[in-house]
């Protein structure tokens, strides 16, 4: 690490650019060359072609989150806690329907067709510590178990908490070792472990100390108690937080008995239908609800949930981007209105090198992944869900694994928007909504902690 102010120099520069080691390395890694012809096949289905029914969506809700990090003034050096938001945000998909045969229309009539709510929250991170407690990861754990259980789409029904614990009932248990942890606390005198259990209980050892039922996350697991960044467990809070809220919003209208509301809605979700790091184990918890809610969906609809994952960049956009263009560089090689199935092979060939025999997104992936071009020409990378066990064979890439695609497809040349290259409104007013604006926001947020923190030692 390099003093304040203090520049690299060239010599390590130099130093590296000669060694014979570093050559040889390089020298052996694999390069892709673009190929004459592809060896994994990869289906592309014209979705005029498509059965459609001629449906679209009333609403459209899209769900987006962000994390901000903010020095915390406490004493301790280094210490920082994160403000964590999701938000979530309703498109009137109708009313915009009925203002594309008006236009030009008033800015404020167009926000009239948005509504918009957010869970704001924070985490302490590295040096911040609840009185109660004995550290900054016991604080963190905390804090995540608070988070999830003052949260709720309804005043009587039940918290994103709630939801969470059923969702832990479906945890992998492969194997006995498996389905135990051990103890969150470092100084656990008898390095035990356990299994997760619901709400606050006991650790088994003479201490006697608190474990929560989000502990099985194992999120606190990565915490950086003393120099470096901690970004990546606010991010997999984030990320569980987004996806548990859909599954939440969706056993809501269970319990109130509005399945059949789902008719009308579609709901995208900002990156693919995935979970991963620490608490990946809960993408297969999620794709099991789904799939249980969706049988009460069809039974009550005669059709599926819509459900897409979208993602804003990465290796597949990238990819994608590629494919699209000629050996010139020249963009428009892809057909418009067409869908690329991804498979296994495809992925490994092509985007992710490996020669593993486990398929792509084995553990993590709750959906299939497709490539969509659409009318305008707009590139959308996507993801359907699981809703049968069939849809998760990433061997072979057929329609019938890829739930509503004629509908998600339509949806998706409908929502395009002007304003950023291949994005959609909906996602653009989520994460409007959720985004922070890194240099004002963390300002004020630093401000906010520091006279919050002094009022509390007053």
């Amino acid at each position: 690490m390099p003093y304040e102010n203090e520049r690299s120099g060239y010599e390590p520069l130099r130093r590296i650019a000669e060694n014979e080691r570093v050559k040889e390395l390089l020298s052996n890694y694999r390069v892709r060359q673009r190929p004459v012809q592809r060896t994994a096949p990869l289906p592309l289905i014209d979705v005029s072609t498509l059965p459609h029914n001629g449906w679209k969506p009333n609403w459209v809700l899209a769900i987006d989150g962000s994390f901000l990090p903010v020095a915390i003034k406490n004493g301790y050096p280094g210490a920082e806690a994160a403000y964590i938001t999701v938000a979530s945000v309703m498109l009137d998909a109708a009313k915009l329907r009925e203002l594309d045969q008006e236009r030009p229309v008033e800015p404020k009539v167009f926000r009239a067709t948005q509504e918009s709510e957010a869970l704001d929250d924070l985490l302490p991170g590295r040096n911040v510590v609840y009185e109660e407690d004995g550290s900054a990861k016991v604080s963190f754990r905390r804090a995540l178990f608070n988070l999830l259980t003052a949260k709720s789409m309804s005043e009587d029904g039940e918290s994103l908490l709630d939801t969470y614990e059923v969702l832990l009932q479906h945890k992998p248990k492969p194997q006995k070792a498996q389905a135990e942890q051990g103890c969150p606390y470092e100084d656990c005198p008898v390095d035990g472990t356990y299994r997760p259990q619901n709400g606050t209980f006991l650790c088994m050892c003479k201490q006697k100390r608190a474990l929560y039922s989000t502990d099985a996350l194992r999120i606190h697991e990565r915490m950086n108690p003393e120099s470096g960044s901690n970004d990546r467990i606010y991010s997999e809070v984030m990320q569980v937080v987004e996806r548990i809220w859909v599954i939440h919003i969706l056993r809501t209208l269970e319990k109130q008995r509005w399945l059949t509301s789902l008719k009308r809605l579609a709901i995208l979700i900002d990156g693919p239908l995935a979970v991963f790091g620490q608490p990946a184990w809960i993408s297969q918890a999620i794709s099991e609800e789904l799939k249980r809610i969706n049988g009460l969906v069809r039974e009550a609809t005669g059709e599926d949930i819509l459900l897409l994952g979208i993602e804003k960049g990465g290796e597949f956009a990238d990819h994608f981007e590629q494919i699209d263009q000629n050996e010139n560089g020249v963009a428009g090689s892809f057909p418009k209105r067409t869908a690329a199935l991804l498979t296994d092979d495809y992925i490994k060939q092509n985007i992710y090198f490996s020669d593993s025999t486990k398929l792509y997104g084995t553990g993590t992936y709750y959906g299939r992944k497709f490539f969509y071009k659409t009318r305008s020409g707009a590139r959308i990378i996507a993801t359907l869900p699981y809703l049968d066990d069939d849809h998760a064979d990433w061997l072979r890439a057929d329609v019938s694994q890829f739930p509503r695609l004629a509908d998600a497809a339509m949806l998706l040349d409908e929502l395009i928007s002007s304003r950023y290259p291949n994005s959609l409104q909906p996602i653009v007013a989520a994460h409007a909504e959720a985004s922070i604006p890194f240099n004002l926001g963390k300002k004020v947020l630093e401000r906010l902690a520091r006279d919050l923190t002094t009022e509390t030692k007053k």
